[in-house]
């Protein structure tokens, strides 16, 4: 299938003994940086559809997982993607759909992407997370997990 022109961010969490949430991330292969588990769209599928697809190839994450849809939506430049030549000239950003995925007495199995998966609090994730909408999602999801409203 050809690459559709969205992108998907999945954050994995869990809740603690101590009722926090702990959320997974993953340095990546590539650059050695710290992030959710990310992807593109492929052609026919919804954004919902892609995270649950990227959350089984990146993490081995079964796809009936509870999912939180977030209203996050980052820019990202096409120039991040190498395929970004089949959208055309007029397509100078894609969108990136955020949401996290309930992973509860799950094992994440890492794919090739990656070279290390790390749970952890909501701080030190946030502190290692590489761009502010990657953040920003992050503080969503633990708005939402918490049961807070926006400026709860």
């Amino acid at each position: 299938m050809a690459r559709a022109p969205f992108q998907v961010l999945v954050y994995p969490y869990r809740r603690t003994a101590e009722a926090e949430f702990e959320f997974a991330l993953f340095r990546r292969a590539d650059g050695e940086w710290w992030q959710g588990i990310a992807g593109g769209g492929e052609d026919g599928e919804t954004p919902l559809d892609a995270a649950r697809r990227e959350a089984d190839e990146e993490a081995r994450l079964p796809l009936d997982l509870p999912v939180v849809e977030l209203d996050t939506v980052q820019s990202v430049p096409v120039t991040e993607f190498r395929d970004s030549h089949l959208w055309g000239e007029d397509v100078y950003v894609i969108p990136q759909y955020s949401f996290g995925i309930q992973a509860q007495g799950v094992e994440i199995v890492l794919s090739r992407e990656h070279t290390e998966v790390r749970w952890m609090s909501y701080d030190e994730a946030h502190r290692l997370l590489r761009y502010d909408g990657d953040r920003t999602a992050l503080w969503e999801l633990l708005q939402r997990l918490r049961g807070h409203g926006p400026r709860g």
